[in-house]
């Protein structure tokens, strides 16, 4: 799975490893973090082991493929999860075109190629799921170049189950709302911004990283065999209307 040295994609990798999927965690460049990663997997008991490639550059899915494949040992690939991205770059007007071509190079390019290089290794019968997010129905000025990316990886994924349903791989999007983790932890410390979220999230609290990771395992499982071109909200109700 991509980005997972920290935060919510930490989270998917070590709950991937509860259901013991042997998982190959891939970093940018955060390889501390992806080494804790692959420490907290092998404490409990899980296999896992760190490839290294920077997302949005030229080569980039080939550096991790070639990775990926090492890992993999000839065994096939049973689950891709796509969650590395970059960060909302702010709103029109404040976002150079560099920042602009990055955005799109991390969050719609590379995973886009990354299923490519995937297909011939995933079985029949495989999982292929990528995180998106809420801001692709809510109006967030502040995000509208980050939403446009999230939005073209959910079309990707419909589109993607539409052609792949015939080999039994389901193709899903998940889309996390406000997550606090250990890497946005200080995002949050912003006076009132926490009781704004949560007083417009139905399920009354802020979300963590397991929070997420647990819909992930689950579109992962064969109890989600029958689900497929979905964007799975994991939000808690975020914004879903007003509260009374």
């Amino acid at each position: 799975m991509t980005g997972a040295s920290r935060g919510i994609g930490r989270a998917i990798a070590a709950r991937l490893a509860a259901e013991e999927a042997v998982v190959v965690v891939h970093f940018g460049t955060d390889e501390h973090g992806a080494a804790e990663t692959v420490a907290e997997v092998r404490r409990a008991g899980g296999t896992a082991l760190a490839v290294r490639a920077e997302l949005g550059v030229d080569g980039d899915v080939e550096t991790l493929f070639a990775g990926v494949e090492a890992g993999l040992a000839g065994r096939p690939l049973d689950i891709l999860v796509n969650n590395a991205a970059a960060a909302p770059a702010g709103p029109i007007g404040a976002t150079t075109r560099a920042e602009f071509d990055h955005l799109f190079a991390v969050n719609v390019r590379a995973p886009y190629f990354i299923v490519e290089h995937a297909l011939p290794l995933l079985r029949d019968g495989g999982r292929i799921i990528t995180i998106s997010s809420v801001a692709t129905r809510m109006a967030n000025p502040a995000q509208t170049s980050f939403a446009m990316t999230k939005a073209a990886v959910e079309t990707m994924s419909r589109t993607l189950a539409n052609q792949l349903g015939s080999r039994g791989i389901t193709v899903n999007a998940v889309a996390p709302g406000a997550t606090r983790t250990p890497a946005n932890g200080a995002v949050f410390d912003a006076p009132g911004l926490v009781e704004h979220i949560v007083g417009a999230t139905a399920l009354d609290r802020l979300g963590g990283p397991d929070d997420v990771a647990d819909v992930v395992a689950f579109l992962a499982s064969d109890a989600a065999r029958w689900i497929t071109g979905q964007v799975i909200d994991a939000s808690g109700g975020l914004f879903l209307g007003p509260r009374v």
